[in-house]
């Protein structure tokens, strides 16, 4: 997907891009298939900010997306892409042979009328959903679930795919976009290709405006409060932290302080580590 650029009538104007869109083929979305979506601007019952930086932004609806794709050896055809305001990925509307309409992530080369189908024996091709067990070793997947029939947790933002290293027993090894490798369940699903909307890492959004379109509030630099308001605040002028490293406005650890649990539960899943 390319990328427009504009010509740098104002400062803002000078580093924004925005997408194209070509992948986009559908402009409304299946009625059928959409949520409320509730704004709580980061506030709790008692109306106080619990979550700093959120409210405001564009009014929203959820699109169901199906997740599980547990409709096996039934042929659906794609009707569109869609743009989602929920996700980084463009999303696909589906229609099976009972005439059934379903949310799927469009992955990269899915145009419409294009065939797609789940199943534990079906073709190694875009948008294909299939058990890892049926899936040959070395292609690229995404939408990948962590518990058989939970529905895909794994893999699912715009441009990513994993990658199937080896299957040994009950467990297939996956590397994950990451560089994290990790242990899956032979019976969990997951989606043949990469995820489209590749640009999306590319768009620069140029000016503060668009940050308060996506509901997100300015955030404020430590070092410019006071000291009752955070660790880094006060002293003359421009001053250092002043601490051994950086912190929370709560005094916890920041910017690179592993907040991982050490004895997870998932621990024995994890092959080799991002880092």
């Amino acid at each position: 997907m390319a990328m427009k650029h504009f010509k740098a009538y104002t400062p803002s104007r000078r580093n924004m891009t925005v997408s194209t869109f070509e992948e986009v083929t559908k402009k409304s979305p299946e009625k059928s298939l959409l949520a409320k979506k509730k704004k709580n601007a980061g506030r709790n019952s008692y109306g106080r900010i619990t979550v700093r930086h959120q409210g405001g932004g564009n009014r929203q609806k959820y699109r169901i997306i199906d997740f599980k794709r547990n409709k096996d050896d039934m042929t659906a055809t794609v009707l569109g892409i869609e743009y989602d305001p929920n996700r980084s990925a463009n999303i696909a509307l589906i229609e099976y042979e009972d005439g059934t309409k379903a949310y799927i992530i469009a992955p990269l080369g899915l145009t419409d009328g294009d065939k797609v189908v789940s199943g534990q024996k079906v073709d190694i091709k875009p948008g294909n959903c299939m058990p890892i067990e049926s899936i040959p070793v070395g292609t690229m997947i995404h939408n990948i679930e962590l518990n058989p029939g939970q529905g895909a947790k794994m893999v699912r933002s715009a441009g990513q795919s994993a990658q199937l290293m080896a299957k040994e027993g009950k467990y297939a090894h996956v590397r994950l976009p990451s560089g994290e490798m990790r242990l899956v369940q032979v019976r969990c699903r997951a989606t043949i290709g990469s995820i489209g909307n590749t640009d999306h890492e590319n768009v620069k959004l140029g000016k503060a405006g668009r940050k308060r379109h996506m509901g997100i509030r300015p955030t404020v630099r430590g070092s410019v409060m006071n000291p009752v308001d955070h660790p880094h605040g006060g002293g003359e002028g421009k001053a250092p932290v002043g601490r051994p490293g950086p912190l929370t406005p709560w005094g916890k650890p920041a910017l690179g302080y592993k907040t991982r649990k050490k004895h997870k539960q998932s621990d024995k899943f994890i092959v080799k580590r991002r880092k």
